[in-house]
C-alpha cells in the first residue's frame, strides 16, 4: 500500500453503531490516525435515505444508496458492515472480500450462521475479518480467544451475554419485580426492544454462544445446535427460593469441551451466589473462561449499546490499520476440529432444582423420592415451603446431585403423573462453579 495515501473505510450502515464510527472517524481523526500509523479516512457510507437529517452531518458526496459504490470503489480498503442481519449482509461482505477488501463487522447473526465460510473466504484471499462488536459489545472477547488464548486448552465458557435479559433477572432478584414488569422498565428505559422475542427467548444469547464456542473449541457451532430455554418461567419464588440456598439465577450461555463432545447451551441455571457472575447485574455482561495454563479469566464490562459496540469496532478498525500501514498480512485462523461434535442435551448431566405444589400430607414425599431413585437421581436437599392451611397444599424444593437430562425429562413427566403432585411449578438446572 502507498504510504502516503490515507487508509480508506467504506461503512455499510449509519444506524446507531455506524454513526458512532463516523462521528469517531470524524472527530477522532488524528488519535485515530496516530493509533494506526497512518491517515484513516471515511470514504463512503451506504445509507437507505441520503437526505435524513443525522448526526454526523457528512457531505452528500460520501453519502451513496448503492453498495456497489462501497464494495467495489478503489480507495476503499476496510469496510465496516453494520447493517445487521445475514442477509443483505452476508453477501455484502462476500464481496468486500472478492473485491480484496479488509472487513470489520459486529453482526451476531452473520458471523454464528456463516462465520467460518467467511473466515476460510477471507484466509483464501490473505485478508482480514474481525468481528470483536458480535459477542459483549466493548468487552475483548473474540480478540482474546482468537490471539492472546490461543497458547491454552479452553475447557469451559460461563458467560452472561445478553444484557436486556440480565437487567429483567436483575431487577426480579433485587426488588422482588414479576417478568413483566422488569421487561417493562427495560423497555421504558431502552434497554429492551419492542418485540423483546429474540432476548427473553436465549435465542440473542445461543448465537454468540455458538461464536464463543467454535473460537475456544477450533470446531464449528451452528446456533441450531445451541439448547436454548429463555426466562419466561422464572416467577418471584425461584429468586426467594434461590437466595435461601445460597444461589443466584442468570441466563447463562455454557460451553463446555469434554472427551466425548462439546456441551453447547443456554438457559436460567442457578449459580453459588459468592461466584463472580452472580454479582454481574443490569445490563452488563460477563465471560469467564476456564483453560490450561491461564486458568480462569473474567472479562466484564458493558455488552451492548452504541458506545461499547463503537468501541469494539474501532478496535478492529486500527487493527486492520495497523496491518495495512506496516504492510503487513493478517495471520490465518487456526482450522476447525472435525472430530469434535456436539453434544444432545439430553445426554448432558448436571444438577437441579425442583419446585413442587403437592398435598400437604404423609406419604409425599416417598412417592416423589421412589420416582427419582428409580432414574438413578439423588436428591441433594429437600426443603418444605410455604405451606397453605386453607388449600391443604405445600411448596417442596429439591435440589439434586448431578443427574443426565434424559433421566431429568422423564422424571418430570412422572412426577407431574403422581396423585400426590398437584403441578410441577418449576425445573431450574444448576450450574456448580468454584467459588
Amino acid at each position: 500500500m502507498d504510504p502516503n495515501r490515507p487508509i480508506g473505510v467504506g461503512l455499510l450502515g449509519l444506524g446507531v453503531v455506524g454513526s458512532g464510527v463516523a462521528l469517531a472517524l470524524q472527530q477522532r481523526r488524528n488519535a485515530l490516525s496516530k493509533a494506526v500509523g497512518a491517515p484513516v479516512q471515511l470514504v463512503r457510507a451506504l445509507v437507505r435515505d441520503p437526505h435524513k437529517p443525522r448526526r454526523p452531518n457528512l457531505s452528500h458526496s460520501v453519502l451513496t444508496t448503492d453498495p456497489t459504490q462501497v464494495l467495489e470503489v478503489p480507495g476503499i480498503d476496510i469496510v465496516v458492515e453494520l447493517i445487521g442481519g445475514e442477509q443483505p449482509a452476508g453477501e455484502y461482505v462476500r464481496r468486500a472480500l472478492v473485491q480484496g477488501k479488509h472487513v470489520v463487522t459486529a453482526n451476531k447473526d452473520l458471523i454464528s450462521q456463516q462465520g467460518s465460510e467467511l473466515l476460510d473466504l477471507a484466509d483464501e484471499k490473505r485478508l482480514g475479518l474481525r468481528f470483536e462488536g458480535a459477542v459483549g459489545g466493548g468487552i475483548p472477547i473474540i480478540g482474546s480467544l482468537t490471539e492472546d488464548l490461543l497458547g491454552n486448552d479452553i475447557s469451559s465458557i460461563h458467560a452472561i451475554i445478553n444484557g436486556t435479559t440480565n437487567f429483567i433477572l436483575s431487577s426480579m432478584a433485587d426488588e422482588g419485580m414479576d417478568a413483566k414488569e422488569a421487561l417493562s422498565r427495560a423497555q421504558q428505559l431502552g434497554y429492551a426492544e419492542a418485540d423483546p422475542a429474540k432476548d427473553v427467548s436465549g435465542l440473542d444469547a445461543a448465537y454468540k454462544l455458538s461464536i464463543l464456542a467454535s473460537l475456544a473449541f477450533h470446531t464449528k457451532v451452528d446456533p441450531g445446535q445451541v439448547f436454548r430455554q429463555g426466562i419466561d418461567g422464572l416467577s418471584a419464588r425461584d429468586f426467594r427460593y434461590a437466595r435461601e440456598l445460597g444461589y443466584a439465577i442468570k441466563l447463562l450461555a455454557i460451553a463446555k469441551a469434554q472427551r466425548n463432545g462439546v456441551e453447547v447451551r443456554v438457559h436460567p441455571a442457578l449459580i453459588p451466589e459468592g461466584h463472580i457472575l452472580a454479582k454481574v447485574g443490569g445490563v452488563f455482561n460477563a465471560v469467564e473462561v476456564a483453560g490450561e495454563p491461564v486458568g480462569r479469566a473474567f472479562f466484564h464490562g458493558l455488552g451492548a449499546g452504541a458506545d461499547p459496540t463503537t468501541s469494539a469496532v474501532l478496535g478492529d478498525l486500527v487493527h486492520v490499520g495497523r496491518m495495512l500501514a506496516t504492510g503487513g498480512r493478517p495471520l490465518r485462523r487456526v482450522p476447525d476440529d472435525a472430530d469434535f461434535y456436539v453434544k444432545a442435551m439430553s445426554d448432558v448431566e448436571t444438577r437441579y432444582y425442583f419446585r413442587l405444589n403437592v398435598p400437604d400430607r404423609a406419604g409425599v414425599l416417598s412417592q416423589i423420592t421412589r420416582v427419582l431413585g428409580d432414574l438413578d437421581i439423588s436428591i441433594a436437599s429437600i426443603i418444605q415451603k410455604d405451606a397453605d392451611a386453607a388449600a391443604g397444599t405445600a411448596e417442596i424444593v429439591i435440589t439434586t446431585h448431578p443427574a443426565r437430562e434424559a433421566a431429568v425429562q422423564r422424571s418430570l413427566a412422572l412426577l407431574d403423573g403422581l396423585d400426590v403432585v398437584k403441578v410441577v411449578n418449576n425445573m431450574i438446572r444448576l450450574e456448580e462453579l468454584p467459588v
